[in-house]
């Protein structure tokens, strides 16, 4: 019998490492259990972390002092900052990732990590003592004791593979599927429902014609997701694109009465927001091609991601559609895509610290609580892993509100909200995505996490520099000024209308045709900037002069955020009888006491809820 661990986690992709990691760094002694540790951290899907919302997320982590960033940063192929050309609260870092060397630095970094411990087995079900969860038992009979259980499984809850009109147990392509703990679970009163993902298939990049594609380079200077002193790329490896066409359509069309998304053998709910490409071709039958992004899977391999192509046909019908895509007349195919289905846990069922509401020291982190998406289910896990150690080390809770960090909107969205589909992060599911930039990150988040003793020392130094720095920048342009003689010309060239007298620098910045570097012939700029440390110049040029450009609209959604956050003071407690409430409305009375809001502010977000409910609450509260 294995030692008693403080917390275990089961399950070692995204969710389940960046738990571990968390767990361990903030003192607990962690138990990480995968079913084969020569697959820790696999990109199952594209090789690719963050993009639209998502690189925000990554972002976020790091500044708590997560890993999912640095091993982006340490094995990126190309990096691209999108959305460039809206404003900075929509700007979204993605990269592509060399699949094999993401993993094997996730592994090398959680074996660097003390207090994790590795082993491989399947657990069939958790031990319990009353109602709180005491450990795991595996597959093998192996009784494993802890203070707090993780679950973090992924695809692999009773996975079913389908390809054409074939389909087999498995989580992943080559592994097999979980089973028990999901009918543990439905057995001690928890709700469980069935979602569906996808994959393309993989090809080999040799047999393609590059030629006929368009090249997608990465960014002239690329940036990066830590906040840590990760360097940089030097070089990078292009994507490209290329389309389907009517041909590719016709052919995928004669699959469609084998396909288990058409004749009912999937029962699962797919992502709306990444669908296959047969279910694009039935629901956009106006269009007459899709795009295909070919995406390398590394620095050396050949094999290449078909991104867009996501597919449970069946694998004669996959092959004959690729060959009648441009530049893919002579594919080779390394292994078709399929779908797959697999069990998970609507998330209303847990409390904001990802904590089961039934159970104690139980936590779900990742698409078992219904979301999609590696940052997702990283930010989900880290969570889980911080908030597991807080609990058995009898300390507050950390929770991050709506206004603070991405993360506190997609946890409350599922707390609050549930969700039927595959959840992914958008911008527009921020209310205040100005606040939650990409380049902010670490002023929001990094102190709070130090003093929770994640993020360490060289961490909150840097952000206290970087802030500094900032500050002075932003004092000088608020305190200076500039003749005609010295700006007229460079409004000129810009486009914009010249000053007629002496005027502040901060004036003219927040003109959208001016940009930091046309102020950069300013001796006293050049002073400040030649005092920052290399390694944060960058990111102070960028952030500084966002926040002077936007300080109104950013003053205005703080002033909002506070305004909100008055709610989240207000306490609900579960005991809440609900029903006694008869000027509720009968939704309102059925959901509140279904889910059992925290916070009044909570209760407000609440489907089904309304104002006119909400002050019914505050009525009988101030009573």
């Amino acid at each position: 019998m294995l030692k008693a661990y403080d917390v275990i986690v089961v399950g070692a992709g995204h969710a389940g490492c960046e738990a571990a990691a968390a767990a361990a760094n903030m003192g607990s002694s962690v138990l990480l259990i995968t079913m084969n540790m020569q697959n820790i951290a696999q990109m199952s899907c594209n090789p690719a972390m963050g993009g639209i919302a998502k690189g925000q997320i990554v972002r976020e982590i790091d500044a708590l002092g997560g890993y999912s960033g640095i091993v982006t940063d340490k094995t990126m192929i190309q990096f691209r900052m999108l959305n460039r050309s809206k404003g900075p609260a929509m700007w979204s870092p993605r990269a592509q990732s060399d699949r094999m060397r993401f993993a094997e630095e996730w592994r090398l970094m959680l074996e660097q990590t003390p207090n994790v411990d590795f082993w491989q087995d399947m657990v069939e079900s958790i031990l319990l003592k009353g109602d709180q969860v005491c450990g795991v038992k595996t597959s093998m009979g192996v009784e494993i004791h802890s203070k707090a259980v993780i679950l973090t499984n992924g695809t692999f809850l009773n996975g079913l593979i389908h390809i054409g009109e074939k389909q087999f147990g498995g989580g992943r392509a080559g592994e097999k599927q979980a089973t028990g703990i999901t009918e543990q679970l439905v057995q001690l009163g928890f709700e469980s429902g069935r979602m569906k993902t996808g994959t393309p298939p993989r090809i080999d990049g040799r047999s393609l014609d590059y030629s006929k594609m368009e090249e997608q380079k990465g960014d002239d200077i690329p940036s990066k997701f830590s906040f840590t002193d990760t360097k940089p790329l030097t070089q990078q490896r292009s994507c490209y694109l290329t389309y389907t066409n009517q041909k590719v359509h016709d052919i995928l069309e004669k699959g469609f009465d084998q396909s288990p998304m058409f004749n009912g053998r999937i029962q699962g709910i797919g992502p709306r927001y990444c669908p296959s490409i047969e279910d694009k071709i039935k629901r956009f039958s106006d269009k007459d091609r899709h795009q295909i992004f070919v995406e390398p899977e590394g620095w050396h391999t050949v094999e290449v991601y078909v991104n867009g192509f996501s597919t449970s046909l069946s694998e004669s019908i996959q092959y004959e559609a690729l060959k009648s895509i441009e530049g893919f007349e002579k594919v080779k195919m390394f292994r078709p895509g399929y779908a797959i289905e697999y069990d998970y846990f609507p998330p209303m069922q847990l409390s904001h610290t990802l904590e089961t509401k039934r159970l104690k020291n139980l936590y779900f982190a990742g698409q078992i609580n219904g979301t999609t998406g590696y940052e997702e289910a990283a930010c989900q896990g880290l969570m889980a892993g911080m908030n597991a150690h807080l609990k058995i080390t009898d300390q507050a809770p950390f929770v991050l509100k709506r206004s603070e960090a991405y993360i506190g909107v997609l946890i409350d969205d599922l707390i609050t909200k549930g969700t039927e589909e595959p959840y992914r992060m958008f911008t527009s599911r921020a209310e205040f995505r100005t606040l939650l930039r990409q380049d902010n990150a670490d002023a929001r988040l990094t102190p709070l996490s130090f003093q929770l003793g994640l993020a360490k020392q060289d961490r909150m130094d840097r952000v206290v520099a970087k802030q500094e720095n900032i500050n002075s920048i932003i004092s000088f342009f608020k305190e200076n000024s500039v003749t005609q003689e010295e700006m007229n010309g460079i409004l000129e060239a810009a486009g914009t209308d010249v000053i007629k007298q002496k005027t502040k620098l901060f004036n003219l910045i927040g003109r959208p045709q001016l940009n930091f570097s046309d102020f950069m012939f300013s001796e006293g700029l050049q002073n400040i900037l030649n005092n920052i440390d290399p390694l944060l110049k960058n990111e102070v040029i960028e952030e500084s002069e966002i926040v002077m450009k936007y300080e109104g609209y950013i003053q205005k959604e703080y002033e909002l955020a506070e305004k909100l956050n008055k709610l989240e003071n207000v306490i609900l407690y579960p005991d809440f009888n609900y029903a006694k409430l008869l000027s509720l409305s009968s939704e309102a009375r059925e959901k509140l006491s279904k889910i059992k809001p925290e916070t009044l502010g909570q209760a407000s977000r609440i489907s089904g809820v309304s104002p006119s409910d909400v002050s019914v609450l505050m009525v009988s509260l101030g009573k």
